[in-house]
């Protein structure tokens, strides 16, 4: 009698030890597609039982949402977000890897011009600004935020003219900067030879002139001097 209970039981045990073996799916079933019918009624959510039996709901939005019919109140939600409004900080560690956005549109540039007027935290639903804006990375925070072009290459440019023969006038302007590559002078159109015509410093140009050939000149009552920059 104790060999049969002991026979039954292992068979139990191997019957059951198939039966949760069986129980867990994980491909799908070949043929097969999702029963819309079976939608509810709330957002478009498709009804899925888990291989525990569990009621739970998938919907699809801006993001993939699986909601868990289960305790407590109100079940469980998970969510994988694809877009949207962001509700945590979201970072992409591309670390040893390539991050890519592919089928960016190219900008005209005969077409478009740089934004002049884009605003801070605008949205595609409510953005009022025209033309384009870089993005960059703010390397403190990692956050990705938008620039100005003029932010990144800003252009300056000023005329004066002489009064008085060997009288130099002012070339100055804040914005000017104390680097020789950066800035061009020119007497009546003719370009003048950085740091030997002239000299800079931040925010003003000095005139030298010169009775040493060969660039040998002098300042003269009417002459135009131009003074060209970039930041």
């Amino acid at each position: 009698m104790k060999q049969n209970f002991l026979k039954l039981g292992l068979a139990l045990i191997a019957i059951l030890t198939f039966s949760l073996g069986n129980a867990q799916q994980t491909t799908g079933d070949v043929g097969k597609t999702e029963d819309v019918g079976r939608s509810s009624t709330l957002d478009g959510t498709i009804r899925v039982i888990d291989n525990k039996g569990t009621k739970k709901f998938l919907q699809v939005k801006n993001g993939i949402t699986l909601l868990t019919d289960a305790t407590p109140d109100g079940g469980i939600v998970s969510t994988w977000q694809l877009g949207g409004t962001l509700t945590d900080d979201t970072f992409i560690d591309a670390s040893g890897a390539v991050f890519a956005l592919d089928g960016l549109e190219l900008v005209d540039t005969t077409t478009d011009a740089p934004s002049t007027d884009a605003t801070d935290g605008s949205t595609a639903a409510t953005a009022t600004g025209t033309g384009w804006t870089v993005l960059v990375r703010d390397e403190a925070t990692g956050e990705t935020k938008k620039l100005l072009a003029t932010d990144i290459v800003a252009a300056g440019q000023l005329t004066a003219t002489a009064s008085a023969d060997g009288t130099a006038p002012a070339l100055a302007d804040g914005s000017i900067p104390a680097i020789y590559q950066k800035v061009w002078v020119y007497r009546n159109g003719a370009k003048l030879v950085a740091n030997v015509d002239y000299t800079v410093a931040a925010g003003v140009v000095t005139l030298v002139p010169s009775t040493t050939a060969p660039n040998d000149w002098e300042i003269f009552n009417g002459d135009v001097f131009e003074v060209q920059w970039i930041n």
